[in-house]
């Protein structure tokens, strides 16, 4: 483990985590926090051993957006830190699984890296709010692309416009998480979620498919098709579909191999 100021980074089992570190602040963004953040994705991507990534908050809360005193400078123009130029969407970029256990209160910009995670865990009673509208900002850093996608438009345009806090349990009726646990159980199941992928699932095909789903947002169905049927074919040329039938018949787990950025781009 490396413990940064504000990002802890571990390996295990062929799983990093990543926790946002600032608890006496309920892990409010900072500018610093975007570069050790997105440090640690850069990492875990370029790790072969890493198959998936699970992202959560040290303490009480996840994130509950940027740091009062960075948008306080923001507002009156005296910011003297240099923003990270890797935008906040960056995980949806990374070709490994990242899966946010959300342990606790996700605001604002919080919300936003809980969206772009490709899957979503929450904490009972976990309270969400968009807040923008009541901060006198608009939909920031990709909400107003990811939030549709992922509940619809007009319930993305309530939590946007309203800012109004809704749990966990509401956050799971809408779609935006994919699973409520106790709050002594969350990451403990996060865990094991992202274990099994990373001992079950192949490395090769999750980069793809991860891909295949960003991408297939803005083309036609007939394209999507066509591109899907590509990318099967290189499918059925790799060795990771021979280990993923052999292993299957001599009923034994899979030895898939890893990806980084580097390979990736060969599949």
């Amino acid at each position: 483990m490396t413990n940064s100021e504000v990002v802890l980074y571990k390996t295990a089992d062929g799983v990093a985590t990543i926790t946002l570190n600032r608890p006496d602040r309920l892990n409010a963004w900072t500018n610093q926090m975007s570069i050790e953040y997105f440090d640690a994705l850069d990492t875990a991507a370029d790790d072969p051993s890493v198959r998936a990534i699970v992202v959560t908050g040290a303490g009480r809360g996840f994130c509950v957006g940027a740091d009062m005193d960075m948008l306080a400078d923001l507002g009156d123009g005296t910011q003297t830190e240099r923003p990270d130029p890797r935008p906040h969407t960056y995980a949806t970029s990374i070709p490994k699984p990242v899966i946010a256990a959300i342990n606790g209160p996700c605001a604002g910009l919080g919300l936003v890296h809980a969206s772009m995670a490709d899957i979503r865990f929450a904490a009972a009673g976990t309270k969400f709010t968009t807040a923008f509208a009541r901060r006198g900002l608009i939909a920031e850093h990709g909400s107003s692309w990811v939030l549709p996608r992922l509940v619809g438009q007009s319930v993305a345009l309530d939590l946007l416009l309203s800012g109004r806090v809704f749990l966990a349990e509401e956050a799971y009726e809408l779609g935006f998480v994919n699973h409520v646990y106790p709050g002594d159980e969350l990451l403990d199941a996060t865990m094991a979620y992202a274990r099994d992928l990373a001992k079950h699932a192949a490395s090769t095909s999750m980069a793809v498919m991860k891909a295949q789903v960003y991408d297939h947002y803005t083309l036609d169905l007939a394209d999507a098709l066509e591109q899907s049927n590509e990318l099967m074919r290189r499918s059925l040329k790799r060795d990771d579909f021979r280990e993923g039938v052999a292993s299957y018949l001599a009923k034994r787990d899979p030895d898939f191999s890893g990806v980084t950025r580097t390979n990736v781009t060969e599949l």
